[in-house]
């Protein structure tokens, strides 16, 4: 019988699979997903109208300490073929791919959070892991490339002016250095532990605190009613 092949999201490598294995293993290999905490909407406007004036044009419009490079295009799915000695696959929706003047590449991703450089540790996987999918795609021709970073934007200044609050977002790049070597590592990593037990919880996993007290006292309030 042939194996099960899985799907990995990128941002999960960011958050799910670092806070709780036990967690990332449900959703992966059983599809048991955490609820959904609300996000506010005005960040994906943000983002996406930000990143959608960027069409077209030189990375450098929005700053000249960005890249330089033409956006070609933004939020779109990319999905890599079956990554070697795994069962494993790479399918999710990158920021914006830019066009070097030398017809390499630059993967972007914005993020609106303070311009810590700890963010370069904890995006670098999400990072390498879309740059595996572009130049190993299930579909379409292979991209060369040569550049990863994050575009990072918080609120810095506020004017008011003619009846309009402006914010200042000014930009700073967060470049991660390309380790495909390091990133099939981890792949194989997270394929042992897609094909193993189930893994122990983080004992500081909320989700999972909550998990068992809901098991613990379901029973009690279904007993008043």
């Amino acid at each position: 019988m042939e194996s099960k092949k899985y799907k990995l999201s990128p941002p999960d490598f960011a958050y799910l699979y670092e806070e709780c294995k036990c967690c990332y293993y449900l959703k992966i290999k059983h599809g048991i997903q955490r609820p959904s905490l609300p996000f506010p909407a005005v960040f994906g406007a943000i983002n996406t109208r930000v990143q959608g004036t960027l069409i077209g044009k030189n990375l450098q419009e929005l700053s000249p300490g960005l890249p330089e490079g033409i956006v070609e295009s933004q939020e779109k799915f990319v999905e890599s073929k079956i990554i070697p000695n795994t069962n494993l696959f790479i399918k999710g929706k990158y920021d914006l791919i830019v066009k070097q003047k030398d017809g390499t590449y630059i993967i972007v991703d914005f993020k609106i959070t303070s311009p810590d450089d700890d963010k370069v540790t904890k995006y670098q996987t999400q990072l390498q892991a879309y740059h595996y999918a572009f130049e190993f795609p299930e579909k379409g021709e292979p991209k060369v490339i040569t550049k990863l970073g994050l575009i990072v934007v918080y609120p810095d200044k506020v004017f008011l002016k003619k009846g309009q609050a402006i914010l200042c977002f000014p930009p700073k790049w967060l470049e991660i250095e390309i380790k495909k070597e390091n990133f099939l590592k981890f792949m194989k990593e997270v394929n042992d532990l897609l094909e193993g037990p189930t893994p122990p919880e983080n004992p500081d996993c909320k989700w999972c605190e909550f998990r068992h007290h809901g098991e613990k006292y379901a029973h009690l309030f279904n007993n008043k009613i």
